[in-house]
């Protein structure tokens, strides 16, 4: 009884964490069925007053956004795949002990973190040298490689696989490569989710890389269309004048909320089933006694 009684602070403030992350989310979703005068007055906060899916309907009339779903569901799976094609094998090489150049390897790695060539010599190489501008390759190969989440792996590499594993490999004539693929990738697997997840997270929320190389409406991302309805509705609501103004930018913020809910409800999808293997991943480098 001591015991539970000493971890009830932990409980309690577990509990008060929980809420402060979770109820922003629950408040976007409640605002985004509610009477949009209710929610400007404070009126809702725990239960949707009045249902109103305007913003729903009106978010869905804009042709766009199916186009900006198929989008940004490819750009996510195939920058996924591809990042991690490249990740792994990064991660693998750099930790490999026996590697001599490994030190200097990755500290060019690290220096690419803290130091870049800025946005216009970027734009000029992705757009005249490698021709990417405007295209669906430039939302997925540039910029492929997370430095830190290589770390990540690398570090779990390190402290998690004995070295005595790939000793017992190479005398059966086990090659790097063919070591990865069977032994190394199986025994990861808390690890490659959870660098999953944040590549897949990543690429869902790119606009920025987009907004600068994409000019094709066929192209662009979920996140570029729902910028430019909102901005759309508030430049509408903001030309009117009186009660048609009042009504215009309570149709703006339903729409507001709407997208919210639009653009991060795959996602709360999509993290329950990582959830095992996150939690165990994040777990990685933690002091284990």
């Amino acid at each position: 009884m001591r015991v539970k009684l000493s971890n009830l602070p932990l409980y309690v403030l577990g509990v008060f964490l929980l809420l402060i992350v979770a109820y922003p989310l629950y408040f976007i979703v409640i605002a985004s069925v509610s009477d949009p005068g209710m929610v400007l007055n404070g009126e809702v906060w725990l239960f949707p007053k009045k249902l109103n899916l305007t913003g729903y309907e009106e978010l869905f009339k804009v042709d766009r956004i199916w186009v900006g779903y198929r989008n940004t569901i490819f750009y996510a799976i195939a920058g996924t795949a591809i990042s991690m094609l490249v990740t792994v094998p990064a991660a693998y090489a750099t930790s490999i002990r026996s590697l001599k150049i490994r030190r200097p390897v990755m500290l060019y790695f690290m220096f690419t973190m803290f130091f870049n060539g800025g946005l216009i010599p970027t734009y000029l190489i992705i757009s005249q040298k490698l021709h990417m501008d405007n295209s669906i390759w430039v939302m997925i190969i540039p910029f492929c490689l997370n430095v830190y989440n290589m770390i990540i792996m690398r570090t779990f590499f390190e402290s998690s696989l004995p070295q005595e594993l790939w000793e017992a490999a190479q005398l059966d004539g086990c090659s790097h490569a063919y070591y990865l693929v069977r032994v190394v990738m199986p025994l990861s697997k808390a690890v490659l989710s959870v660098i999953v997840l944040y590549y897949v997270v990543g690429k869902w929320n790119e606009y920025f890389m987009a907004l600068i190389y994409i000019r094709d409406d066929s192209l662009v991302p979920l996140q570029i269309v729902l910028r430019d309805i909102l901005i759309q509705n508030e430049a509408l609501s903001g030309a009117e004048m009186g009660a048609a103004g009042m009504e215009a930018s309570k149709k703006a913020n339903l729409i507001k909320y709407a997208s919210i809910v639009v653009a991060t409800l795959p996602m709360m999808i999509l993290y329950p089933f990582l959830q095992k293997y996150f939690e165990k991943g994040v777990m990685i480098g933690a002091v284990k006694g």
